[in-house]
C-alpha cells in the first residue's frame, strides 16, 4: 500500500511542476485586452489557393491556464471561398448568454492571445470539400452550446474532439494537453478515441485510459495525460505534451 501510494504522489508530483518547470516565463500579468492577435502566416491565402482547405490548430490558452492546457479550433474554406471560416468555443459567450460556438469569417491563424498557434491538422482538395459539410453539421450538432467549463469539460478542447469523433475521415490526433477532449458526451462512459483509431473509457473527463492506434496509450489522471505512442515514439507528459517522434504540444 506505501509503494503504490509513493508511485501515485510521485506521478502527482511530476503533473504539478512539470508545466512550471517547462514554462517558467510565461507572464502572469497579460491584460488580455493589449494581447496579440496577429496572424502568423501559417495559413495560405484564400486569393491565390481556390482549392477547398480544412486547419486544425492549437496554442497554449490564456495566461495561467497555458502552463497545463492548449485552445483548439477548426477553420473550413470552401473551394473558390474568399474568406476562411473559424469554428471556436468561447467560454466568456456563455457567462453573457450566448451560445459557446462561434463560426465566423476570420484568419485561422491567429496567435491566441499571445500564444503562437500549431498547426494539427492540415487538409487539402477534393478531400477537404467532402468533409466540409459533414464539419458543419457536426458544429452545428455540438451538445454544449450553453455551457462551459475550462476542468474537466466541455470546453473548446471538448467541441474539436467532438467534431473529429463524429467524422472518422479526419483523423486527427488530439494533443495531449488539451484537457477536456476526453470529455464524452451525452455522460458516455465508453466512446471513440478522437482520432478514430482506436477507443477510451473516460469519466466525465476526469479519470480514464485511451488506447488507440494514433494516440498510443493514455492514462487520464483529473484531466491530466500521460502517455506514450509506440508507432510515432514519444511520451506524453501534463503540461509538456509530446516528447519525441513530430511533437505536438
Amino acid at each position: 500500500m506505501l509503494k503504490k501510494s509513493g508511485f501515485f504522489l510521485i506521478i502527482i508530483c511530476i503533473a504539478l511542476t512539470a508545466p512550471a518547470l517547462v514554462f517558467s516565463k510565461f507572464r502572469f500579468n497579460t491584460d488580455w485586452r493589449a494581447a496579440n492577435r496577429d496572424s502568423v502566416g501559417i495559413a495560405p491565402t484564400p486569393a491565390t489557393t481556390p482549392e477547398a482547405i480544412v486547419q486544425i490548430y492549437s496554442a497554449r490558452a490564456f495566461n495561467w491556464r497555458g502552463l497545463f492546457s492548449v485552445h483548439t479550433w477548426i477553420a473550413t474554406k470552401p473551394a473558390n471561398a474568399e474568406n476562411f471560416t473559424v469554428h471556436q468555443v468561447l467560454g466568456w459567450n456563455v457567462a453573457k448568454g450566448r451560445s459557446a460556438v462561434v463560426s465566423r469569417r476570420d484568419l485561422p491563424d491567429r496567435r491566441w492571445y499571445d500564444a503562437e498557434p500549431n498547426l494539427i491538422a492540415d487538409i487539402r482538395g477534393d478531400e477537404a470539400e467532402a468533409l466540409i459539410q459533414p464539419i458543419l453539421e457536426a458544429v452545428r450538432q455540438y451538445p454544449y452550446t450553453d455551457e462551459y467549463r475550462m476542468w474537466p469539460g466541455p470546453n473548446s478542447n471538448t467541441f474539436v474532439a467532438n467534431i473529429i469523433r463524429k467524422i472518422p475521415r479526419l483523423n486527427v490526433e488530439m494533443p495531449a494537453t488539451a484537457i477536456g477532449k476526453d470529455y464524452l458526451a451525452d455522460g458516455m462512459v465508453f466512446g471513440a478515441a478522437p482520432s478514430g483509431s482506436g477507443w477510451q473509457f473516460s469519466i466525465r473527463g476526469v479519470f480514464g485510459i485511451l488506447i488507440a492506434k494514433d494516440e498510443g496509450f493514455e492514462v487520464n489522471i483529473l484531466g491530466l495525460i500521460f502517455g506514450i505512442n509506440f508507432i510515432q515514439p514519444a511520451l506524453k507528459f501534463p503540461g509538456i505534451g509530446r516528447v519525441g517522434f513530430s511533437p505536438t504540444t
